[in-house]
């Protein structure tokens, strides 16, 4: 794959974009009542794993402290914190280290990885949630619904998909080229750039919140003992699809969007 030919040249390079309002998370430790969980995941992706398990969003509402969100959602903070800190004692296996890759790295990966993954799943989430509200919706109107939230969905995705790769990716790399060259271009400013990604997060936030909405609806894509096939499937692969989901959304707004803004910044 192409990001991976290139990933050995752009971790040589060791892209390090800091200023007064950027923070090194490679090198935090885990402090539950002033760190935000995207900064834990930023800094340990191992413990993105754990935030799922609680139900803690690490992606569109990565924002908040993580503090808030286990008073909000009653959770042991403790307990929370015991397992984090468990995750992260145990030996590290073969992963990316996301938080060290250049934008145009993790450019390349999200299109060849995410995206891709997502063009692949659709089409078979809107067949499946089809056939299942036709066969199953007079008994269980709760399909209907769900095929209709996956419909709308796709819909959503498919624009935002096309709107970062015609768009806000080669503008990105535009950054890149500009910094590597050490030249500013007229077209390159931070202003350019703000508007696109908060549009962008606006995006992932009600994609995130849809998904969320079909979890509640399916009781946690659980379905009836007596599902048939294809229901069953449909759920699994919308869990799946939602692991994939938090996962894209995070490379994005925790790692790509504040290391691009901060290049802009750097070349005004």
């Amino acid at each position: 794959m192409p990001w991976q030919r290139e990933k050995i040249f752009e971790l040589l390079e060791a892209y390090v974009f800091t200023s007064k309002n950027t923070v090194n998370w490679r090198f935090m430790e885990i402090d539950l009542e002033n760190q935000t969980v995207a900064q834990i995941v930023g800094a340990h992706y191992r413990t993105a794993e754990v935030f799922r398990r609680y139900g803690i969003d690490f992606c569109c509402g990565g924002q908040a402290k993580v503090a808030d969100v286990c008073r909000r959602k009653g959770i042991d903070l403790a307990q929370l914190q015991a397992e984090l800190e468990d995750v992260l004692e145990q030996p590290l296996a073969p992963q990316e280290d996301f938080a060290s890759w250049s934008p145009k790295l993790l450019i390349d990966y999200i299109e060849e990885r995410h995206h891709t993954y997502v063009r692949q799943k659709l089409p078979l989430l809107l067949q499946y949630s089809k056939k299942v509200a036709k066969v199953h919706g007079h008994g269980h109107p709760e399909v209907i619904a769900l095929a209709k939230w996956i419909s709308a969905l796709a819909d959503e995705l498919e624009a935002h998909l096309e709107k970062e790769e015609r768009e806000l990716f080669p503008y990105v790399r535009q950054l890149v080229q500009a910094y590597r060259e050490g030249q500013a271009s007229p077209a390159v400013s931070s202003d350019h750039l703000e508007h696109p990604l908060a549009a962008m997060r606006a995006e992932h936030e009600h994609a995130g919140s849809l998904m969320q909405k079909m979890r509640q609806l399916t009781d946690g894509f659980t379905p009836p003992e007596y599902a048939c096939n294809t229901w069953r499937v449909l759920y699994q692969l919308l869990e799946e699809f939602e692991r994939d989901l938090h996962q894209h959304v995070h490379l994005e707004n925790n790692l790509l969007f504040p290391k691009a803004a901060s290049l802009a910044q750097a070349l005004v």
